[in-house]
Formats: C-alpha cells, structure tokens, sequence
C-alpha cells in the first residue's frame, strides 16, 4: 500500500516538472517570436508655413506630445491593429500646427533636439517613420525637413529604413529624398486620403522590413518647375483629377514600392518649393519610366489648372450672395486662409463687409464672419458676459498691411473656452453680422464648429470663413460658393507676390520658357 503510494506521489511530481518543462518551452518560443518583432520609431514635425506673412510660429503651435500619446493620432494603430502587433513601437515627438507663418528657431531647435535625444535612448532601429508636411520654413535655415531627416541619420545610422509620410502640398529636395528610403504624398486635395496615406507609409515599412527585401533599389526624383495654389490643383476636377489618378497605378505596378506626385507650397519664397515627381521600387527600368511619364503628364497639363470653383473680387462676391436665393451663399475669404499659412488676423475682409448698408440692421442678410482673432477683445467680452454690450477693437495684431484693428460694437450673444486652438471663442452681433471673435486663430471647418457657438450655418443667408477650397463638410454644407481674391500673406494672385529665391525659370511666372528637361535624376540610397 505504501509502496504504491510513494508511486503515486512520484507519478504527480513528474506530472508537475513536464508540465513546467513544456510552459518554460512555450515561453521561450513565445519570448523568441517576440524578438523578432521589428523595434520601429515614430517622429514628426508638421507644418505649412508662408515666408509671405509676418506672422511667426512658435512651439506653442506644434501641441507638441511625447510617448504613447502619439498613437492617439493614428487610428491604424490602435491597441488591437493588426500594425500595432507586428513591430514594438518606439514612439518619439509629434508636433503638428495649424498652418501659419515662419517657425522660429528656437521652436525647431527644442523639438528636434527632443526627438534626437529620445531617439539616442533605444538605438538602433529597424525602421523608422517619418510623418511630416513638408513645408515648413524656419528662421535662418533652408530645408528644415532636410535638416531634421539628415540628423536623425547622424543619431540611427544609415541601415535603419526611414518611411516618410508627407502632404502633396510638400516640397521633396533632394536632400530628403536621399536620406529617406520610402516616401509617399496624400493623393486626394482636399485630403480625404490623409490617414489612409499615413498607413501606406506605415504598411510600406513593415512590408519591406518583414520581407527582407530593405531599401529600394532606385529612388527616381523629377523636379517639376511648376509652382500653383492647391486652390487650381484640387483633385476634385480637372486636370488634377485625371492627373492623381495615374499614381495608384503606377504605384501598383510589379517592380514599384510607391509612387508620388507633390504639388509644393506655392507660398514660400525657397529654392526647394516647385512641384516634384517620385517614385520608388527595385526595378530600375519601371521607376524611370514611370516618374518620367508622370513628370510629363503633369507638365503638359500646366495651363489647364484653374480655380477649384468661380472666384471674384471681394464687392462682386458679397453683390452676388446678397442677391443669391441659394442659403447658405459660401464665400472664401481667401488671402489671408489659415490652413494655408496666413496670419488669420487680417481686417480688410470684414472691415468692406461692415461697410455694407445691407449689414447695418439687424433686418438686413444674415451674415456669419469666421473668424477674427482678438485676444483683448475676448478678454474684455469674458469680463463683460452673455448679453452685454461690447465696443473694442479686434484683429490686425499681426498683420496690419492691408487694414488696422477693426471695431466691433455690439451684444456678445456666446462665449465659449476650452477649445484647442481658439482657446477661448465669442460671437458678437453687430447689425445683421455675427462675428466670431477668438483668443488664437482658428479655421473653421465642421458645422460643429458654428453650432457649438449657438449659430446655424444652414440657416444663415452667408457664411465667410477665411479658407480657401472647401473642405467637404463646408463643401457639403454649401448652396452656392465663391472664392473671393482678397489680399493676405496667402495670395491667390502668385504674380503679386515678390518671389526672389525660388528657382527660375518656373511656371506660371516665366509662361514662355523653354521645355524643361523631366528626365529622372536617380537619388542615392540613404547608406552609399
């Protein structure tokens, strides 16, 4: 009895050693997958930035975040994405403004020095990617994302693949491309696809690093000596829609990585802001071939691009929507647009509108005005409260060229905090007007944007927001919509404007230059 006991006992302990022998087994397989994974990093700097506004930018603006806050900003690569679980994540800095003036040197400096060291922490890298916009201009420096990309390259070495997301509204140097391995650009204006371009740099990377296959072989760059508005290169019409339409499938073809079409930042004063074509992939015939084709077909397409839709000057577009039976009459206050880099607080638009007879009675055309900063105005309108009466200046705080402040007496009728970018917003009714007063510059873009404030745009005779093309829940919103040619540090008139630095000769400036030559220049790859 005994004996089978002690037999018993002996059977359970050596039950109990294999089962711990297989889970440490299990747990080392499990341990080695897990190894595997490819240790990506994430970074970041975005902005658009126009040299033609007096306005600077400064770090402020970039909201900038740290850690695994990022990911918020990707619904791709939410806790149980297939891309979350194929990589151990190294997220790094993200800053991300609004569209505005010159970066100050100490706001890249501090940004880019947090990204570097953040990245020093967890060298070396599998891959890398890059989110950015591409045009930014920063004070005494050409080419800050250049700059950034070459010194990322300087702290994770030159074998790591760097996946660079950009904007079409970019400008691709030859300096970026060459430290980038993987690039691609939004392929839709206004930019419905922007997630889903990001994740095609993102699913890019991961392809080229799983599959073994690294760097591509060829890098073709075509510098295009266009330089337009993304006002006349919507792909909403033609020939920007026909023209976008040919980069999926070149994109598509056996040989090819990726392909890309950058329009550039027309409101930059640099040598590097021209439209570019690029195109990545292992087979060199097809990346030439391709990036040729397209270089021609948008340089053959250069004289057919024309406003996205009507546009006016500023008395006939206030004329026309006066008489308009289409509510709400959109008007594009265009000059001085923010999501393109202008200073946002330019009067010269709503000093001609208060000027109106039409607008001086609360019986007249109801008229919405989105937006106008004026920090001390909304200081003085908090103190005072819904309902109270208001009489002080607005406005032209930063960019006075073309009018001064602008008075507005009236009743506050909302005021509302917390917002990310106006901080602190108030409407204030003046005659049939209401204008949107905030603490910093902010678009306004959603229909949420006017409701939260008490106003229905839908309801309203005119509506006139400073932007530029519509953006679609503006553009689904409309009856009917102008874009009025108003002056600011985003010009529509291009000729207008004192370009002194950008490579010439370039359309449209130079309208009688000779063919350029579209022939693909082959980038080096990042570690030759």
């Amino acid at each position: 009895m005994c004996k089978l006991q002690i037999t018993g006992v002996l059977k359970n302990i050596i039950l109990i050693l294999t089962s711990a022998l297989l889970i440490s087994s299990c747990n080392l397989n499990i341990s080695k997958k897990e190894n595997k994974l490819p240790k990506i990093a994430i970074a970041g700097i975005a902005i658009e930035s126009s040299t033609f506004s007096p306005a600077l930018s400064h770090i402020e603006a970039f909201h900038p975040v740290t850690g695994d806050v990022i990911f918020d900003s990707y619904p791709f690569f939410n806790v149980d994405s297939i891309n979350r679980k194929r990589a151990y994540w190294i997220p790094t800095l993200r800053g991300r403004s609004l569209p505005g003036g010159i970066v100050t040197r100490e706001a890249y400096e501090t940004m880019v020095n947090k990204t570097l060291d953040m990245l020093k922490e967890n060298v070396p890298y599998d891959g890398l990617f890059f989110d950015i916009h591409g045009a930014m201009s920063v004070v005494g420096l050409d080419d800050p994302e250049g700059d950034f990309i070459k010194r990322i390259r300087e702290v994770i070495g030159t074998k790591t693949l760097i996946s660079t997301s950009m904007d079409l509204h970019g400008n691709v140097s030859q300096l970026l491309a060459k430290h980038t391995d993987l690039i691609t650009c939004y392929r839709m204006a206004p930019h419905e696809d922007a997630l889903e371009s990001k994740k095609r740099a993102v699913d890019n990377l991961l392809d080229r690093i799983e599959s073994g296959k690294g760097k591509p072989k060829y890098k073709a760059w075509v510098p295009v000596p266009i330089l337009l508005p993304g006002e006349k290169t919507s792909t909403r019409i033609e020939p920007g829609k026909s023209l976008y339409a040919k980069v999926a499938p070149v994109a598509s073809q056996e040989g090819i990585v990726d392909a890309a079409i950058w329009i550039g930042y027309a409101w930059a004063d640099e040598p590097r802001n021209h439209a570019v074509v690029m195109v990545t992939g292992d087979k060199k015939e097809i990346v030439i071939d391709s990036a040729e084709k397209l270089a021609s077909s948008f340089w053959e397409e250069r004289n057919n691009f024309e406003f996205v839709a009507p546009t006016a000057s500023l008395k006939e577009s206030l004329d026309m929507a006066i008489l308009s039976d289409k509510h709400p009459f959109i008007i594009s206050d265009m000059g001085d647009n923010p999501t393109a880099g202008g200073a946002g607080d330019v009067t010269w638009t709503l000093h001609r509108i208060m000027e109106r007879p039409e607008f001086q009675s609360s019986n007249g055309p109801s008229l919405i005005y989105a937006s106008i900063p004026g920090p001390e105005f909304v200081e003085k309108a908090v103190e005072l409260g819904v309902g109270g009466k208001i009489d002080a200046l607005a406005g032209a705080d930063i960019d006075d060229r073309y009018a001064p402040p602008i008075r507005l007496a009236g009743t506050i009728s909302a005021i509302k905090h917390g917002d990310k970018h106006a901080e602190t917003e108030v409407v204030v009714n003046v005659g049939s007007i209401n204008v949107i007063v905030t603490k910093k510059r902010k678009p306004y873009h959603k229909e949420s944007d006017f409701t939260h404030l008490g106003l229905n745009p839908r309801e309203t005779d005119i509506v006139v927001v400073k932007i530029g093309y519509l953006v679609p829940e503006l553009y689904d919103m409309r009856a009917d919509w102008i874009m009025a040619l108003t002056p600011g540090g985003v010009d529509q008139d291009l000729e207008r404007l004192e370009y002194k630095r950008i490579q010439r000769p370039m359309f449209p400036f130079d309208k009688d230059m000779e063919e350029p030559d579209l022939s693909a220049r082959l980038i080096p790859a990042s570690n030759k």
